[in-house]
């Protein structure tokens, strides 16, 4: 209920005085239930930042009183413009929650008129009310993927998990180990981990005791970039081998090609320009070990862009033979290690069709938010603005439904 409107020329205001109708008063500040009354407060008004008037700021007073409640003790009794504890309306929160899904903090603190940390703490308010009233989003999740992304210099790390059938982000956390997923695995409960059935993830041993501890069912897929990357970075010890040889033995020349190469050994076939061609081409002709570490690299990018199931299965193990005998030390190491650990793995990938593709999207998105953000001094900010942004949570201004 609106009492009086006035204007303070001192902090150059608009103040409007209010109370909450009988049914809001009287409830505890935490809980909502309706509790006894303790005190009228300090006898002093309080004041909430509101939306503004043109260009003019609003502020909404009101006088506070305490409650008794019996789970929370005395707290201040709820109104129903503002959350608990907060210095702004709810309306306030939700422009402010909704601009900081679209421009930096610092755009918003200006435009807004308020404290830079202020906005992650408006951020954080604002997600854990939708958290709340939002249905439980792990009930039917079957298939996810697993990953964790840098947001900070100094090896600081976030645990993603998405969700492969409704593309949203299912849950995030500070850290990158088998603890950080704790929390993940609590929330989904015994049933809800039975229930999972396809994990995309990459190589990571953290990740993979995690889920074969927690989900007996599910079936790991193996990400099929990561496996090409393996491959990639081993193509690249071969030429930086043939390299120093080169330059051992003083062929200068043959040295200054090989090196000139990298872009043209890395590249995919038809993203090559007629230079890299050429390139190509001489090592074929010159340098055999390098061009067979090449066609390696080729092969196993290959075995996963091949339809069918059985059949791509049949070419994995044709690569890991001709992988074992290639005579090359890093490939034959690396046949060794997929045979042994990750062959079932990358047979699931090839069979279900699964890879990181969207976590890694996922994750991309997670590095733009905090370079538009201009950094977090709280890692709870980012992820509330994170589940803002990525989460499926709609986030509307005020009046615009």
């Amino acid at each position: 209920m609106v009492e009086s409107v006035w204007f303070d020329p001192a902090l150059d205001a608009f103040v409007v005085v209010v109370r909450p109708r009988q049914r809001f008063a009287g409830r505890c500040g935490v809980c909502q239930r309706r509790c006894p009354g303790y005190d009228r407060g300090r006898g002093e008004p309080r004041r909430w930042r509101g939306l503004d008037h043109g260009t003019v700021r609003c502020l909404v007073q009101a006088e506070l009183v305490r409650v008794r409640c019996p789970a929370h003790g005395v707290v201040t009794a709820a109104v129903p413009w503002a959350r608990h504890g907060a210095g702004h309306t709810r309306d306030f929160d939700r422009k402010a929650a909704w601009l900081a899904t679209r421009m930096s903090k610092t755009a918003v603190a200006r435009l807004l008129r308020i404290g830079w940390e202020t906005v992650g703490q408006i951020i954080a308010r604002v997600m854990a009310d939708a958290e709340a009233q939002a249905v439980d989003r792990l009930a039917n999740v079957r298939r996810i993927g697993i990953d964790e992304v840098s947001y900070k210099r100094g090896y600081k790390y976030l645990t993603v998990v998405v969700d492969h059938d409704s593309r949203k982000l299912l849950w995030i956390a500070e850290g990158h180990s088998k603890a950080s997923l704790a929390g993940f695995w609590a929330e989904l409960g015994p049933e809800g981990c039975a229930r999972i059935a396809l994990v995309s993830a990459d190589g990571a041993d953290w990740i993979f005791n995690a889920v074969r501890d927690h989900c007996r069912n599910a079936v790991i897929c193996l990400d099929p970039f990561h496996v090409v990357a393996w491959a990639t970075k081993a193509l690249d010890e071969v030429r930086r081998s043939v390299w120093s040889a080169a330059r051992r033995a003083g062929q200068t020349a043959a040295a200054s090609d090989v090196k000139g190469a990298r872009y043209a050994l890395w590249k995919n076939p038809q993203d090559l320009t007629a230079r890299q061609r050429t390139k190509l081409a001489a090592i074929a002709e010159t340098n055999r070990p390098l061009y067979r570490a090449y066609l390696l690299k080729e092969q196993l990018r290959l075995v996963f862009a091949a339809g069918g199931g059985a059949e791509r299965a049949e070419l994995l193990d044709a690569w890991l033979h001709w992988a074992a005998r290639c005579q090359l030390p890093v490939f034959v190491d690396l046949a060794r290690r997929i045979r042994t650990y990750f062959r079932g793995d990358i047979i699931n990938t090839l069979t279900h069709r699964l890879s990181n593709g969207l976590i890694e999207s996922t994750n991309t998105k997670i590095r733009l938010l905090t370079r538009i953000a201009f950094g977090f001094k709280s890692v709870q900010a980012l992820i509330a603005l994170v589940k803002l942004n990525l989460a499926g949570y709609k986030i509307t201004l005020p009046g615009r439904e």
